[in-house]
C-alpha cells in the first residue's frame, strides 16, 4: 500500500484579547468558587456545527499551571479534561454536560467557554473525490457529495484500532477489544484502521456518516497480523454484533479455509462483510478473506475509473470503488488527516454504503444488501477491471439525500 503525507485540518478556537495578550500572571493567584447556582454563559452554544458535550475552557491570564487548573475546575463542576493548552491560548478542552459547562463558566478561574464546533478549511465546501465519485453515475465529479444518514446501524472495523477521539467520529467510535494486546482498548499505534473508520463513517470524509464505529484490533503497530488473531476478531464481531451491522477487513493474506470459512459463518449469522481485493495485481481469488464467497469484495479505482495498477482482480470480485489517493482521517491528532492508497481504502466505502442500505431497511440479510450495491453499481465505467472482474463501480445516488 502507497502512503502520502497527509495534511491537518486545524482545530481553531477564538482568543479574546487579554487572553492571548499574556500568558503570565500572578504566580498561585486565589480563585473563589461560586455558589452552585451560579451559572456562566457559553458561546456559539447551539450553532449549526456544535458538538454537544464538547467545550473550550480558556482560563484568565492570573492561573497558573494550566493541568493543575484544569484538573482541579473539573472535579469541582464535572467532566473530563481531554487537552490542555498552553501556547496559543491557555485553557482546557473538556467533555461535560451543557449545565457543567455553565457553572464553570461562573468561575471566577475562567475568562470564558466556547461549545466546540466541527470547522472546515476556509473557503472550501470540496470533498474527497472518493465521496464525490460514488454518489454520481459518471465523470466528470461535481465536486458535492449527499447521502442520507445511517444512525442505527454498527460498523466493526477489524483492523489496527481506532483513534476513537477523532473529531470526525464526533463520539460515535467505541471500542471492542483488541486481540493484539488482549485488552479491552483498541488503540491505533499504526493509522490504518483509523484511515479506514474515517472513510466509512467520518463526519466529513465519510460515506455513513452517522454510523457507529467499533475498533476490532486484530493488526499491530506495524500494520500486520495473523489469521489466528483475525478469526478471533470474526468470532468476536459474530457474538458480540449489535444489528444491523456491518463489518470491514482491509487486510488479507494468502488463501485461509478457516478465515474464509469464519466469515462466511459470520455472515450467515447476519453481519454484512466488505473486505480488500488485494494488491498485488493477481486474482483476488487466491487471497482470503477476499476469496470468501458470502463477502463483499472490493477492488480499487483511481479518478479516471481505471482499475488501480496495484488492485487484484477477477471473479472473486464484486464491486470496484475509489481507492486511490483517498483523503481520510489521521493518527498524528484529533484533527489529523492523511491520504492512503490500496483497495484497502476501497473496501470502507462499500462498508459506508452498506450501512446506509440498512439504515433504509435493517431487515435486509448480507445477501441482499451485496445484491442491492452491486445491482445499482454502475455497469461497464470500469478501465482495464481485469481478466474475470465484474465491470461495476459503486453508486449511493439511489439512496436519496
Amino acid at each position: 500500500m502507497r502512503t502520502h503525507t497527509g495534511r491537518l485540518v486545524t482545530r481553531i478556537a477564538l482568543l479574546a484579547g487579554a487572553a492571548a495578550a499574556t500568558l503570565g500572571g500572578a504566580a498561585g493567584a486565589a480563585w473563589a468558587t461560586p455558589p452552585i447556582a451560579a451559572t456562566g454563559s457559553i458561546l456559539a452554544a447551539g450553532s449549526a456545527d456544535a458538538i454537544g458535550n464538547s467545550y473550550i475552557v480558556v482560563l484568565k491570564p492570573a492561573s497558573t499551571s494550566v493541568p493543575a487548573v484544569s484538573r482541579e475546575l473539573v472535579q469541582r463542576y464535572g467532566g473530563q479534561v481531554v487537552d490542555n493548552y498552553s501556547s496559543a491560548v491557555r485553557g482546557f478542552h473538556a467533555r461535560m454536560t451543557a449545565a457543567q459547562a455553565k457553572r464553570l463558566a461562573a468561575d471566577s478561574a475562567v475568562q470564558y467557554v466556547e461549545q466546540d464546533a466541527v470547522v472546515a478549511p476556509a473557503a472550501s465546501t470540496a470533498v474527497t473525490w472518493g465521496l464525490d465519485r460514488i454518489d454520481q453515475r459518471g465523470l466528470p465529479l461535481s465536486k458535492s457529495f449527499a447521502a442520507p444518514v445511517a444512525a442505527g446501524v454498527t460498523v466493526y472495523v477489524l483492523d489496527s484500532g481506532i483513534r476513537t477521539t477523532h473529531r470526525e467520529f464526533g463520539g460515535r467510535a467505541g471500542n471492542g477489544w483488541d486481540f493484539v494486546d488482549n485488552d479491552a482498548v483498541a488503540n491505533d499505534c499504526n493509522g490504518h484502521g483509523t484511515h479506514v473508520a474515517g472513510t466509512i463513517g467520518g463526519a466529513t470524509l465519510g460515506v455513513a456518516k452517522d454510523v457507529k464505529l467499533v475498533a476490532v484490533r486484530v493488526l499491530n503497530c506495524k500494520g500486520s497480523g495473523s489469521f489466528s488473531a483475525i478469526i478471533k476478531g470474526v468470532d468476536w464481531v459474530t457474538k458480540n454484533a449489535v444489528k444491523p451491522a456491518v463489518a470491514n477487513m482491509s487486510l488479507g493474506g494468502s488463501t485461509s479455509k478457516s478465515l474464509d470459512d469464519a466469515v462466511n459463518r459470520s455472515i450467515a449469522k447476519g453481519v454484512t462483510y466488505a473486505v480488500a481485493a488485494g494488491n498485488d495485481k493477481r486474482d483476488a481469488c487466491k487471497q482470503s478473506p477476499a476469496h470468501a464467497p458470502a463477502a463483499i469484495t472490493v477492488g480499487a479505482t483511481d479518478a479516471s475509473d481505471t482499475r488501480a495498477t496495484f488492485s487484484n482482480f477477477g471473479s472473486c470480485l464484486d464491486i470496484f470503488a475509489p481507492g486511490v489517493r483517498i483523503l481520510s482521517a489521521g493518527t498524528a491528532s484529533d484533527t489529523a488527516t492523511k491520504t492512503m492508497t490500496g483497495t484497502s481504502m476501497a473496501s470502507p466505502h462499500v462498508a459506508g454504503a452498506a450501512a446506509l442500505v440498512l439504515a433504509a431497511d435493517p431487515a435486509r440479510t448480507p445477501a441482499q444488501v451485496r445484491d442491492e450495491l452491486v445491482n445499482r453499481a454502475g455497469n461497464g465505467l470500469v478501465r482495464n477491471p481485469g481478466a474475470g472482474s465484474p465491470n461495476r463501480l459503486l453508486f449511493t445516488g439511489f439512496l436519496g439525500r
